[in-house]
């Protein structure tokens, strides 16, 4: 799979880079092509403790918990099967959400006080939902999940 990373603010971009960077803007010279971007392990059913500590984790529900409208999917996005420290010299710094590798949107943690975790209200009903972690010091790491499933 082709990916490019943003050298200013590492976001991943599929297939192409883009001309602007969605996340910070940069132009599309920031970007370098790395096929190996993305940490996938090579077993799910025999993970690694560091491979269950950077892989987000993503439970689906087909309601709608704090928000209007019939047609939501609530999405849970928690980094790590087990807890991922979070310090300024080792953090999880954010992650970004993708539908059918379609960037839409950037969560992003800092050391004090916070885990990486978050709940999200979509429109979106089909499609592969792609979460991906960014640590600090591990790099990159890619749970994919059907929306329609």
């Amino acid at each position: 799979m082709k990916t490019f990373i943003c050298q200013v603010c590492k976001h991943i971009a599929f297939d192409e880079a883009p001309v602007d960077c969605p996340v910070c803007g940069s132009a599309i010279e920031n970007f370098e092509k790395d096929d190996d971007a993305l940490k996938i392990p090579a077993d799910y059913d025999n993970l690694t403790d560091t491979d269950k500590q950077h892989l987000p984790v993503v439970n689906l529900s087909r309601k709608c918990s704090i928000t209007y409208g019939s047609k939501c999917t609530d999405v849970l996005i928690k980094v790590g099967e087990l807890e991922h420290v979070m310090q300024s010299e080792h953090l999880i710094e954010f992650i970004d959400l993708y539908i059918n590798k379609k960037y839409f949107s950037r969560l992003a943690f800092t050391s004090n006080n916070i885990r990486p975790a978050a709940l999200l209200h979509l429109s979106a009903d089909t499609g592969t939902l792609s979460a991906i972690a960014y640590c600090n010091n591990h790099g990159s790491w890619r749970t994919k999940i059907k929306l329609d499933a």
